[in-house]
């Protein structure tokens, strides 16, 4: 299939006008250059609704649209687990992990890590995070995305990779996380408008005459296998999904992980020009989570009725999309690469800050002389350096990684899984309880990993959620027994929990009310 003219005005419309957008939300007062706070933090001045669409931007790439459309139309509706639970866990995040963060000004995770526990952890952490984001995330993105570019525009997916993947870097390089975060939420309504539009005109073409809400009735009688939340243990794809392990096991550790303790997300909140907007944003980012699996998932088990022959179950969304008339299919593929491009761009970004402030600042804090202005150029300046470093290395390293994966988003999940049980202990024992130490996070990092490998190898049949929470239950007694065994110093604590208030306004407390009730009504609804 090809995009016809309209669609290619569109897109080139699209393209010019975010990149300028980025650049003039980003540009410098005269007489002034970018220090590492405006590049890094967008001067800790962000909006609530910047930071919400932002929050949905980073997260909502190609390994979700083509990666979660895939499972999808591989086991169902089930999958919405990850959109839907990460919508509770956001209320977590902004009523009791915001305000600690905030209230101490924490830039980057590694820095809370150290200034809680000491250098040692900081420097491990930093250099584990940057291998992550180049080598799995990173690579992800730039794969799938040149997955869908290649399926609808019938370009070469080598190309269409390198095409993302340099307009990513140059739409960020200058401006940083400002040019990102205040641009989002037009990448966020495209993404919305675009998802909203692939999910009714395929329940449309299910539906004929009956229209949409007739498709959806059709589709649910064609596909009933597709609608169940829980999936029962003799499932086919029960190893991914297990059952009442997405309620209350090991999917909780993995989105407490994702959006509370992940530099890559919870960096739009902590650049909040305080916690009340911060608080608002994550909120707007719960409720826009809800929606998700309507943008994303819907097509994928369209697809089951549509296309039921297709050879991979990544290539669900992007056969959804050549169903499109011309000019909509300009629009909903604009949609594809703005959630591709903010996604890399914010997770770029990412890496270069905490290769900066946590590895370069840290190490060279002299670097650029005694100049203070000269040494807040210096670190924008290595900041850019990285960042363009590290696309070029995942954009490199992308096919060798991914390109046998029938189902990337699962292959994510299941590789960071590894460290998420042990990333989660360090932070709740570093938040909330004052005998934590530097040598239990430690113990902490090294038995996560080395207690998934051993649970991988000796029962290979656990569902790896199953095994996260296994992992963390054995974790965190242990970096407990540890901390109390070293013993704590309390010169290594410098963060402050006792002086936070977490009290939080009656508008949060309604929305957070109303967050939960909705997940209630849809997880009864398709249990």
């Amino acid at each position: 299939m090809r995009l016809s003219t309209i669609d290619l005005v569109i897109i080139g419309v699209y393209a010019v006008a975010i990149f300028g957008l980025a650049h003039w939300v980003a540009r410098e007062k005269p007489g002034q250059r970018k220090s590492s706070s405006d590049y890094f933090l967008a001067s800790r001045s962000l909006p609530w609704w910047a930071i919400g669409a932002s929050l949905i931007a980073a997260n909502i790439s190609a390994e979700q649209i083509i990666g979660m459309s895939g499972s999808g139309y591989a086991l169902g509706l089930a999958i919405a687990s990850y959109e839907w639970m990460a919508a509770a866990t956001l209320l977590i995040v902004g009523k009791w992990i915001l305000p600690i963060f905030l209230h101490n000004r924490i830039a980057t995770m590694p820095q809370f890590l150290e200034q809680r526990y000491g250098p040692s952890i900081r420097n491990l952490m930093a250099v584990f995070w940057l291998a992550l984001y180049v080598f799995v995330n990173l690579t992800s993105i730039a794969w799938l995305g040149s997955i869908a570019v290649s399926k609808i525009a019938g370009i070469d997916q080598g190309l269409a990779l390198y095409l993302l993947a340099g307009f990513a870097l140059l739409y960020q390089l200058y401006g940083g996380l400002k040019a990102v975060a205040l641009t989002d939420i037009v990448q966020v309504a495209l993404l919305v408008a675009g998802g909203l539009l692939v999910s009714g005109l395929t329940l449309g073409k299910i539906g004929g005459d009956a229209g949409i809400g007739g498709g959806f009735r059709i589709l649910v009688e064609r596909a009933p296998e597709h609608f169940h939340m829980i999936l029962a243990p003799d499932s086919p794809y029960y190893q991914d999904l297990p059952g009442l392990s997405v309620l209350i096991g090991g999917m909780w550790l993995a989105n407490l992980s994702y959006w509370g303790f992940n530099q890559y997300i919870i960096q739009r909140a902590l650049a909040a020009r305080d916690l009340d907007q911060a608080q608002k944003g994550v909120i707007f980012a719960a409720f826009l989570k809800l929606l998700m699996p309507v943008i994303i998932v819907l097509p994928g088990i369209a697809a089951v009725v549509l296309a039921p022959d297709l050879s991979k179950p990544d290539e669900a969304y992007p056969t959804m999309m050549q169903l499109l008339p011309p000019g909509v299919l300009g629009l909903v593929f604009a949609a594809l690469i703005a959630a591709v491009v903010s996604s890399m761009a914010s997770k770029i970004n990412s890496i270069a800050t905490i290769f900066t402030l946590d590895l370069f600042d840290k190490h060279w804090p002299g670097a650029g002389g005694a100049d203070e202005s000269a040494h807040q150029r210096r670190l924008v300046r290595v900041g850019r350096i990285v960042a363009t470093v590290a696309v070029i290395v995942a954009a490199i390293t992308a096919r060798p990684l991914l390109g046998k994966s029938d189902q990337a988003f699962q292959f994510i999940q299941e590789f960071t899984g590894f460290f998420t049980p042990g990333i989660t202990v360090i932070f709740l024992l570093g938040l909330f309880w004052k005998r934590a130490n530097e040598a239990g996070a430690i113990a902490a990092a090294i038995s996560s990993v080395a207690c998934s490998y051993l649970f991988k190898m000796l029962w290979p049949a656990l569902p790896f959620l199953d095994r996260m929470g296994w992992v963390f239950l054995l974790t965190a007694p242990l970096a407990m027994l540890v901390s109390w065994l070293v013993g704590s110093r309390d010169a290594s604590n410098r963060i402050e929990v006792e002086t936070v208030g977490f009290r939080t306004s009656a508008g949060f407390n309604v929305a957070a009310l109303a967050v939960v009730a909705i997940l209630v009504a849809l997880y009864a609804t398709w249990w």
